[in-house]
């Protein structure tokens, strides 16, 4: 989640947990670091763990979600992977 209105370079991440009180997100891995950044086109942009996981994708038209980002054809910065 980002916070409306503000632009920054933080990321809010919220903890949830299932009915066992498992973590719900078993890991996360930065992809674009600030010396090493990571372009893909829509059709380069990979599935994370199978589908069960997600990319967080930086585009010209927003920050959105691998998978919104193929449905838009749309390429752009890979930030991160979360699963």
């Amino acid at each position: 989640k980002t916070l409306d209105g503000e632009v920054g370079t933080e990321l809010v991440v919220k903890l949830r947990y299932d009915s066992e009180r498992q973590r719900v997100l078993r890991g996360i891995q930065r992809i674009s670091k600030p010396g090493r950044r990571v372009y893909k086109g829509a059709t380069d942009i990979t599935r994370v763990r199978g589908g069960l996981g997600v990319s967080i994708v930086s585009t010209s038209a927003g920050i959105m979600t691998d998978r919104d980002a193929r449905r838009r054809n749309v390429g752009g910065e890979v930030l991160c992977k979360v699963w």
